[in-house]
Order: structure tokens, then C-alpha cells, then sequence
């Protein structure tokens, strides 16, 4: 059982680094929580690093009313002999900084190569959240989850599969079922309605005023800059649309370029087709119905041409 190897092993240390995903969203920070809350259990010292920022807003919120101790990596001195455990993200990808210390256990729910230098590694691409595997180690190891961790751990799982209707497995359903029992249902539903401001407005109409349609295809390009939470928020909208099937989002934030894509048909996986459009000048990856990417290299990106690039890799189009 991959929870009880870790803990065995975990115990050899004074102390552990659980590392989510740069930029953490509700899922990632969730399952370091509810990680950091097992542990403890069998009295395993932790504490959650990540590197980026905390871009949302109900995600501090989150953060706030729970008081998950949750800092940059940067605020703490870390050391080669450093044990660290990635959750909702995979050593070698692009959005999990290779910080100094050593990756001991990588547990994620993305489509992602397994890294041959890690030991324990727990990877269900199956599962639409990550806060779902550390509800199975809950359960795996016959420890009573409190209502503070039930609570966190479904804002995870609601966020990650938006409300349910996407990438949704078996196994998160039978998470969300006993989770809800144990939870504060009052305060999640509170934090999943209010998960936007006024200020997100602007990003709405100009979605609304730019956006491009081609056969199901939509597109839209933010030059001003928007955060990679935010695109998610506003593709997850836009494919509400009818007439849409495919979201293609990006916007200029500074030095890269950030790609988000969500699609809601079976032959257009999301993943694979943005990890093609983005081979040798950029990354990608995700699950089949939502995924994200960054170019590094401003030059490498022409927004007119963008859309094109997609519906070049997907299936019944030209």
C-alpha cells in the first residue's frame, strides 16, 4: 500500500517538505493540507512550500479561514539532504520548480511521465482531483478525517472538477460522498460562489468582445495580461456557449505566454493536442479535458496564427 511505504519511510526524517505545483490552485493546496494533516497523524513534521504566488483570491481566503501554513520556498533555507514530496504535480515538468533537497515521493493525478529518480511514486491520471488520492489514504490508513480537512479537501475536489462535471472518476464521486458528510457543506458552498471579483469583470467582457469562433473552436488572446487561475475560470465559461466544444485561451503575462485549453470532446484531447501545438517552443500538459502551457519566448508566439496551430492538431479539421 503506497501510504503506508511512505509513512514508513518518511519517519527516518526530523522533518518533510511537501512542494505543490508553482502557482498552487484550491486542489494542489488542498492535498498538501490534507497530506500535511495525515502525517501528523503519526507524528511526521511537516511544511508546505511552493514557488510563483497565490494569484486567487478565494484561494487566500481558503488559506485564511483554515489557517493552512503554506509559504514560498524562498522563505525557508533548504539543504541537499532535504526530503521533499510533490503533490498535484510531477518532478520534470515545467510547473514544478526543481528546488534544492531531494524529491522522495511525487503523488499527482495528471498524464505525466513517472520520474525514474524518485522512489515512491503515486500517479492516477484517472482521477479528476488530487485532493481525492489523499482522501484514499485517509481512508487506506482507518484515520478519521476532522471537518477542517473534510472541508478543504472537497473545495479541492469541487474546484479541480468543476463542481463535478469534469474528468470526474468513480473514486472522486466515493470521495465526494463521504467527505460531504464530514464537511462544513455551508462554508464550501460559500467559497465555490464567491470565486470572483468585480475586477475579474473586465477579463469577462473582453472575452466577450474579442472572442473567436471557428468550426466549435473558440479563441481568445489577452494582451493586457491574465493570471493562469483566472483563463481557467474563463474557459470553463466560455465553453458553457453552445456553439463551442474547444477553448483555446493565452495572454501575455510579462516575460511568457500562458495557454490555457478546455475541451468537452473526446477525440480533441487537450493534453496531447497542446503538448503538439507547443513542441519545440514552449510546454503543456493536463488531462484530456483541460490543460495549460507557457512559451517562454515572446517570439515564439503569434497570436494571429494561434488558433490555426490547434485546429491543425485536431481531428476533422483543416
Amino acid at each position: 500500500m503506497f501510504i503506508q511505504n511512505l509513512i514508513d519511510h518518511l519517519k527516518a526524517k526530523d522533518h518533510i517538505y511537501i512542494q505543490t505545483h508553482n502557482f498552487p490552485d484550491h486542489d494542489a493546496v488542498a492535498s498538501a493540507y490534507g497530506l500535511q494533516k495525515l502525517l501528523s497523524e503519526f507524528a511526521i513534521r511537516t511544511s508546505i512550500i511552493f514557488e510563483g504566488e497565490l494569484q486567487r483570491d478565494s484561494l487566500k481566503k481558503m488559506i485564511n479561514d483554515f489557517g493552512i501554513d503554506i509559504r514560498n520556498a524562498s522563505e525557508y533555507e533548504l539543504r541537499e539532504d532535504d526530503w521533499i514530496v510533490i503533490v498535484d504535480g510531477c518532478k520534470g515538468n515545467k510547473n514544478v520548480t526543481d528546488l534544492i533537497g531531494d524529491e522522495i515521493a511525487v503523488i499527482d493525478h495528471h498524464n505525466v511521465i513517472s520520474p525514474e529518480d524518485v522512489p515512491l511514486i503515486d500517479i492516477r491520471p484517472g482521477y479528476g482531483a488530487c485532493s481525492t488520492i489523499i482522501y484514499s489514504y485517509f481512508r487506506d490508513c482507518n484515520v478519521v478525517i476532522n471537518r477542517d480537512t473534510a472541508t478543504v479537501l472537497l473545495i479541492g475536489i469541487n474546484m479541480d472538477t468543476a463542481l463535478l462535471t469534469r474528468g470526474v472518476s468513480e473514486d472522486d464521486i466515493d470521495a465526494y460522498a463521504n467527505l460531504y458528510s464530514a464537511a462544513n457543506v455551508s462554508q464550501v458552498n460559500s467559497l465555490l460562489r464567491n470565486y470572483i471579483q468585480t475586477k475579474d469583470l473586465n477579463f469577462y467582457r473582453y472575452a466577450i468582445d474579442n472572442l473567436k469562433i471557428e468550426q466549435s473552436v473558440a479563441f481568445c488572446y489577452f494582451p493586457q495580461g491574465c493570471n493562469q487561475n483566472l483563463l481557467g475560470i474563463l474557459g470553463d465559461f466560455i465553453l458553457a456557449l453552445e456553439e463551442v466544444d474547444f477553448v483555446i485561451l493565452c495572454a501575455d503575462n510579462e516575460d511568457k505566454i500562458n495557454i490555457s485549453v478546455r475541451s468537452e470532446r473526446q477525440d480533441w484531447n487537450a493534453s496531447k493536442i497542446i503538448q503538439d501545438v507547443l513542441r519545440g517552443i514552449g510546454f503543456g500538459g493536463g488531462h484530456a479535458d483541460m490543460a495549460g502551457g507557457i512559451i517562454k519566448e515572446k517570439s515564439d508566439f503569434n497570436s494571429e496564427g494561434f488558433l490555426k496551430s490547434f485546429m491543425t492538431h485536431m481531428p476533422g479539421l483543416e
